[in-house]
């Protein structure tokens, strides 16, 4: 082979390689998660998920649709304590959280049937998103690893900036969005992901939230444990 096709050659593998993307352990790097002050493009990101009506739909379509914003909360598993305390502490704020024009979803890996009949059975004002592959879950910053969902709230605006993203329990997601609401819908920067949280209402559902409060002790992280190990322990049955 001639001297200068060789060359050619190896500027072309060296070109080649430094196209491709970063690798940790023979994988590709995963995107970092977006922060507060972020814009994100909305194209594709998180994929394709669905509501508890069955509705087909994106992060981006949702932006489309609201008038001023996203919210997002998410949480482990429909119908166990903590999820029901913050999904109707989300319900009893909705008025003032949507005044300004802020749109507020839901947001787990249950099926639409199970959210279906968290949603009707609490009486909530406001869509749940289904994500069972965890694909936005883990595009905001909240899927839990292995797998499982950290409860927590994102929060994005017309243009893509993100004004809320953090892990929490319930009552520290719903403050963040008080405050939000309150700034006017301005970045806030993230409050502290963990607090104490206060004896909850057991809900009545099939889940046993008896046993999984009492074991918890209102502790939120032990909680969120005591949760996933019975959304495990569902699956595998």
């Amino acid at each position: 082979m001639p001297v200068s096709k060789a060359v050619a050659k190896v500027k072309e593998t060296v070109a080649g390689k430094s196209a491709a993307p970063e690798k940790a352990n023979g994988a590709s790097k995963p995107a970092a998660k977006p922060v507060v002050g972020d814009v994100i493009t909305l194209d594709g990101f998180g994929g394709e998920i669905e509501t508890n009506d069955g509705e087909k739909t994106t992060l981006k379509a949702l932006v489309a649709e609201s008038k001023s914003g996203v919210v997002l909360f998410t949480y482990p598993k429909a119908s166990t304590p903590g999820c029901t305390n913050q999904a109707c502490m989300f319900r009893d704020n909705y008025e003032p959280f949507t005044k300004d024009g802020l749109a507020i979803y839901g947001l787990s890996t249950d099926s639409p049937k199970a959210n279906t009949t968290f949603k009707d059975k609490q009486k909530l004002p406001y869509p749940l998103l289904c994500d069972p592959s965890a694909t936005l879950i883990g595009a905001i910053g909240l899927k839990k690893a292995p797998k499982g969902t950290t409860r927590g709230v994102f929060a994005i605006d017309k243009t893509g900036k993100v004004l809320l993203a953090q892990p929490g329990g319930p009552a520290a997601t719903v403050d963040a969005v008080k405050e939000l609401v309150a700034a006017g819908g301005e970045s806030a920067a993230p409050a502290a992901a963990a607090e104490a949280e206060t004896k909850e209402e057991e809900p009545e559902t099939a889940v046993k939230p008896v046993e999984a409060a009492t074991l918890t002790n209102g502790d939120p992280v032990a909680e969120e444990k005591t949760e996933e190990a019975i959304k495990e322990k569902e699956s595998a049955s």
